[in-house]
């Protein structure tokens, strides 16, 4: 069997194929900034940057830290500018009835996507009367926000991309009615 086959067929092949890559492409967080030097951390939140992504959690050595560029991340921008590209709108009585289950679970859920991406944030989370409002620096982590809230708690949700890339979602969820005693049936 020659060396650039496989059993599985044309798979070795098409993955040597690198058509439509560019060595030079940059990331979508690149666009607006530039690319950033390498290693940088944020002055804010403490996130290095290494390897085009941004990280926390990790051993910082000393040696790193003497050739680190210090910035602000993309993240501590955008919470400090209060802006977003991911909102969600969380409406019904069950909103107004459990409010603080509901943030316990937002933030759990936004608490676990910054272990492994600290870019992803809730900027804001505020409570309007009956409703509350989640202002999130993704919209990846709105649209698991939502998808956590309807595994969780049930309920209905709606989505919608815009072409700048942000989403809006509506989650909705409203008091089941009291359920009556069921009907007895006649005794014959």
């Amino acid at each position: 069997m020659p060396a650039s086959t496989t059993k599985d067929g044309k798979g070795r092949i098409r993955a040597l194929s690198r058509r439509g890559s560019k060595p030079g492409k940059l990331h979508p967080g690149e666009v607006a900034t530039g690319r950033l030097a390498e290693p940088s951390a944020c002055d804010r939140c403490g996130a290095v940057f290494s390897k085009r992504a941004w990280r926390t959690g990790g051993v910082v050595s000393r040696a790193l830290l003497e050739r680190v560029a210090w910035t602000v991340c993309p993240a501590c921008r955008q919470t400090e500018r209060q802006t977003g590209q991911g909102r969600i709108v969380l409406e019904g009585a069950f909103v107004g009835a459990n409010a603080e289950p509901l943030r316990a679970r937002i933030r759990n859920v936004a608490a676990q996507a910054a272990g492994d991406q600290p870019e992803r944030r809730i900027v804001a989370l505020t409570r309007r009367g009956a409703s509350m409002e989640v202002l999130t620096t993704s919209q990846k982590l709105a649209h698991r926000i939502v998808r956590e809230l309807l595994k969780a708690f049930k309920g209905r949700a709606t989505y919608a991309w815009s072409d700048d890339g942000t989403l809006f979602a509506r989650w909705r969820r409203d008091l089941e009615p009291a359920t009556a005693a069921p009907a007895r049936r006649p005794r014959r």
